[in-house]
């Protein structure tokens, strides 16, 4: 492992166009993954600018920091000193900003190309799946924080040890999170690839499962014979991208974490596995291994507890919005709450998904008490009038039967406020802004 990170140090990134560019705009700044990158460019001394339309805790760190953020896209926010345009794979080419950089002939990145570049020079550790990314990452680069490894951690959240999205590190790892959608991850090319699960998600990108798994077999394929692919060999849907590799395999599923986690689950001990792998891997001593896993605490919006109400219920949130997400969420919850009444708020994130997996959701949610269905969150798609959040409830009454469709997030806080009791849990869950319900239950507001 030290002579590839020597070699790679010794290659360098050279003069990359973003190593070269002063002044740095980006377009969808909020993002939790493209922010990460703008937290960079600050610490690097970079002009940075950027724009979105949704004001949050990562629009108003990164205001603190120094960086100029506009709440609306305009082609005059990308002053004459810009030297490169960072973006958001969810901005349209009709974006105004877009368009007015293009017409420039400024140079322009993707998140995703831009992370690629970043990690060039680096010994990269990339966590990949269709689950339990986030969670994972943010294990691994709390393993090499605490060996004194000095990692550079890019993480789909903010962690709760440091309120930020990233962790800069004066050494040689790379630690990030891997996108799969539109094969994002293929910019990265790691030595260390962790891959946690795999199952038919964003199907309004890929065709099936088999369309999934040949992105990741691509990107397996670009990992030479000395680097490693971490995985739990007996998952079927990996069985293809384990025949394909010609990289060192190592298997996680025999790992014994021994000593309990702060973070609930058995999803979350099979995350454990698969990064006290990597710390193995990294010749880290177990025991040092298992001591950071012992006491990470977990990330924002990952079985996040907030607080009470005024009647003593519970508060928690959560990004699930997967029914397999769910319904480990769902388990763990009551495994450590095995008498309370849950009470589960979910926001559907995309038609698309809401639709492909209609009968799975239903099943998702069985053991909850009661389910409270917000609205459809479109995020990137146009509603095309064949789903609702109401065929939903259909679905999930045959396993809850009190099971009820409120649709907006201020109806939804009045129910909860009227009707949970001391004792009760709260469980906001979803990809989308459903956490706002939880905060202001709890008089939080530090993401509204």
């Amino acid at each position: 492992m030290k002579k590839q990170v020597k070699q790679l140090k010794k290659e360098g990134k050279g003069n990359s166009v973003i190593q070269k560019a002063k002044a740095v705009h980006f377009i969808g700044v909020g993002g939790i993954g493209i922010s990460a990158v703008a937290r960079m460019m600050i610490l690097e001394k970079k002009k940075v600018s950027g724009s979105d339309t949704s004001e949050s805790i990562v629009t108003k760190e990164l205001r603190k920091q120094g960086a100029k953020i506009y709440k609306i896209h305009n082609p005059k926010n990308i002053s004459k000193k810009v030297e490169l345009v960072i973006y958001s794979r969810a901005v349209q080419e009709n974006n105004p900003e877009f368009a007015e950089a293009k017409k420039r002939g400024i140079p322009m990145l993707t998140y995703p190309e831009a992370l690629g570049i970043i990690s060039k020079d680096k010994f990269t550790i990339a966590v990949a799946g269709s689950h339990g990314k986030t969670t994972t990452t943010a294990m691994v680069g709390k393993i090499l924080e605490d060996a004194k490894l000095k990692p550079t951690v890019v993480v789909g959240s903010l962690l709760k040890s440091s309120g930020s999205n990233l962790v800069v590190g004066k050494g040689d790892y790379f630690v990030v999170e891997a996108d799969e959608y539109k094969r994002a991850f293929l910019n990265l090319t790691p030595k260390i690839l962790v891959i946690t699960n795999i199952e038919a998600d964003h199907l309004d990108y890929y065709k099936d499962l088999r369309d999934v798994q040949s992105a990741f077999v691509e990107l397996v394929q670009k990992m030479g014979k000395d680097s490693f692919l971490i995985c739990n060999t007996g998952m079927k849907n990996l069985a293809p991208i384990v025949k394909k590799a010609k990289c060192h395999i190592l298997h996680y599923g025999d790992v014994v974490i021994g000593s309990p986690l702060k973070v609930m689950g058995k999803h979350n001990v099979e995350n454990a596995k698969s990064a006290c792998m990597v710390g193995i891997a990294l010749n880290i001593h177990r025991d040092k291994v298992l001591k950071s896993l012992k006491n990470f605490t977990g990330t924002w919006r990952r079985q996040e507890y907030l607080g009470k109400t005024k009647t003593d219920a519970f508060i928690y949130d959560d990004y699930a919005h997967h029914p397999t997400e769910i319904k480990a969420t769902l388990n763990a919850f009551r495994e450590k709450f095995p008498e309370n009444k849950i009470i589960a708020v979910f926001m559907p994130h995309l038609f698309s998904r809401t639709k492909q997996f209609l009968k799975d959701f239903g099943e998702s949610f069985k053991e909850a008490t009661q389910v409270v269905l917000a609205d459809i969150f479109p995020a990137r798609e146009v509603s095309d009038g064949t789903i609702h959040s109401e065929d939903l409830v259909k679905e999930i009454k045959q396993y809850v039967k009190e099971t009820f469709y409120l649709g907006d997030m201020k109806r939804i806080e009045r129910f909860l406020k009227k009707y949970a009791k001391k004792g009760d849990v709260i469980l906001t869950m979803g990809a989308g802004d459903i956490y706002k319900v939880a905060e202001k239950l709890v008089g939080k507001k530090k993401n509204t």
